[in-house]
């Protein structure tokens, strides 16, 4: 099939909402081969053209908070009203393989295995925070297939929540109680992004301490002050019970609300769009700098050296400055 006739019959395939072509067409534009590049970015100007309604919701926490089984409980309560859902999951990556190692399918039974949803896990491999380098088109892809609600899934809790943070409308943040002290290692910055959180495992036999751990955080959010017209929602869930689940799902509804009513939503999904392109940028320039000849053994040499403790990281910048001409 010719790239032209490949590129439209994707875009046929994305507006019957056909899963094959999402998932050929997400692999496309992850692609570093560069006999894709071009392609993958025609796929992607005609599909960004075209405006859609969804509700990007962010979804993180730390190891072990029960992120899989929450994004599973939420993805089914929004199939339930008839929406069709997308959950982009980006897995720690094997150094060695840089394949998704934890294959987030699996522990999405009931997700899995409907018709209105979609699931793509993704190795997060060497990118900054945790989200791949194509969650952005990713999104967008979703979209153009009809996907009403897209769920994106982070490694944990860091660098992830900055970058992902640019991408959703939403930041849902899922913490535990009783693990040690309640404000330790949830960072202030964090906590400050976050519009919704979410004492996660809150089953009856630790129902106590997520309510003493609560109280902890609405003082703590209190401090923090009003997040741009929004008040932050904090409630307790147990996505094994299903305990409070319907004031969670609420908030996500009263939060989306609040961005349509106030006009927040049309001017996030600019910021959203912005940050792209910056995005672009960058992913450009490396992509340039590393495709000239020799550039990559150049920079793994000098990787080594500073291994070896031969070479400071600042002695290798500037000779990589002089050597490749960028400090020309």
């Amino acid at each position: 099939m010719q790239e032209k006739e490949h590129i439209q019959a994707l875009i046929l395939g994305l507006e019957k909402g056909e899963v094959r072509s999402l998932s050929r067409a997400i692999t496309l534009i992850e692609s570093t081969a560069e006999k894709d590049q071009v392609p993958a970015d025609e796929l992607l100007n005609k599909v960004s053209s075209k405006k859609r309604e969804s509700h990007r919701i962010a979804i993180t926490g730390v190891p072990g908070v029960g992120k899989s089984t929450f994004i599973e409980r939420l993805g089914m309560h929004y199939i339930s009203q008839g929406k069709k859902v997308a959950v982009l999951a980006v897995d720690p990556s094997s150094r060695i393989s840089h394949g998704s190692i934890l294959g987030d399918k699996t522990r999405m039974d009931q997700l899995s295995a409907s018709s209105m949803a979609f699931i793509r896990p993704s190795p997060a491999s060497e990118t900054l925070g945790g989200v791949t380098n194509k969650t952005r088109e990713s999104i967008m892809l979703c979209e153009a297939a009809g996907y009403e609600i897209i769920l994106i899934e982070t490694v944990g809790v860091g660098q992830s929540e900055i970058e992902v943070k640019d991408m959703a409308d939403t930041f849902l943040l899922l913490m535990l109680a009783g693990a040690g002290d309640e404000l330790q290692g949830i960072k202030r910055g964090i906590m400050e992004m976050a519009d919704i959180l979410v004492i996660h495992k809150a089953e009856v036999e630790v129902l106590a301490k997520a309510r003493e751990a609560a109280g902890a955080y609405k003082t703590a959010l209190h401090l923090l002050g009003q997040k741009e017209g929004w008040e932050q929602r904090l409630e307790l869930m147990s996505s094994y019970t299903g305990y409070n689940e319907d004031k969670v799902f609420e908030a996500l509804k009263a939060h989306h609300d609040f961005l349509e009513s106030s006009g927040k939503l049309e001017l996030i999904r600019r910021a959203q769009q912005a940050k792209s392109f910056e995005k672009a940028i960058e992913q450009e320039v490396l992509r340039a700098f590393f495709s000239k000849s020799g550039m990559k053994k150049m920079v793994d040499d000098l990787k080594n050296q500073i291994k070896l403790g031969s070479l400071s990281s600042r002695a290798a910048l500037n000779r990589l400055k002089d050597e490749s001409g960028l400090g020309a």
